[in-house]
């Protein structure tokens, strides 16, 4: 579904990703670890257009998105949760969810997903009137999730999503994750919890300074001790 090939972004003249190819596959469940600064995060908008890369190639479906605009990444069934949430914290749950189906197709079935999200989400359904930014935080980041589902992606791009939060909520929000790729929809997470991540992945990339490492089945992963020492943080 999904294909980089030789990415490279930079801010300036400082290089962030060099040369890096993954591939997420229909249906599949894909996680980027590495350390902090590693560029994780810049990996993630060039795949979701927000940061245009200097070389490489983006495919999804087939369809190359160089020279794409921006805002129309979600018109190839790209959804991105980015980190920080960044929801509109003066709107309400409601509102925000129906921002998310703000594209043609995607507001044709508008009461459809909201039904399917507020079955994901149940506490959401109860707060639809509530402004997002008296939410909790795992709250604010299961409504950003439910938000990018609303435009119903076929690929899911998640940033840092339990960044902040309490163990047992990001248990249950894994569990979430893990919930909506059994839908159907291909996940590509990128994660500091590295345990967590690998629990529920499919396939992992392990990120140093901007360059892909290592690549495999997680247990094949964490089952060289140089690998977990090194770039997973495991004992």
């Amino acid at each position: 579904m999904l294909e980089v090939r030789n990415l490279k972004v930079s801010y300036g003249a400082a290089p962030a990703v060099v040369d890096a190819s993954l591939d997420v596959e229909a249906g599949g469940l894909v996680v980027v670890v590495g350390p902090n600064g590693a560029g994780k995060t810049t990996l993630i908008n060039a795949i979701a257009g927000l940061h245009r890369p200097d070389a490489g190639t983006l495919r999804i479906a087939g369809a190359s998105l160089v020279g794409v605009p921006s805002h129309r990444y979600c018109d190839h069934g790209i959804g991105l949760v980015p980190e920080g949430r960044r929801l509109f914290t003066g709107l309400t749950v409601r509102e925000n969810l129906e921002l998310g189906s703000y594209r043609a197709a995607a507001k044709a079935r508008r009461a459809q997903t909201m039904e399917e999200v507020c079955g994901l989400f149940p506490v959401l359904k109860e707060r639809m009137d509530a402004p997002a930014g008296v939410l909790s935080g795992g709250q604010q980041q299961m409504l950003a999730i439910a938000r990018a589902l609303m435009a119903r992606p076929q690929l899911l791009l998640l940033d840092e999503p339990s960044l902040g939060l309490a163990p047992a909520i990001v248990l249950e929000l894994f569990a979430i994750i893990g919930a909506v790729n059994a839908r159907g929809v291909a996940v590509l997470l990128v994660e500091q919890n590295v345990a967590a991540a690998l629990e529920i992945a499919r396939h992992a990339y392990v990120l140093e300074e901007g360059r892909i490492v290592a690549a495999g089945a997680p247990r094949e992963l964490t089952s060289q001790p140089h690998i977990r020492r090194a770039y997973l943080g495991l004992n």
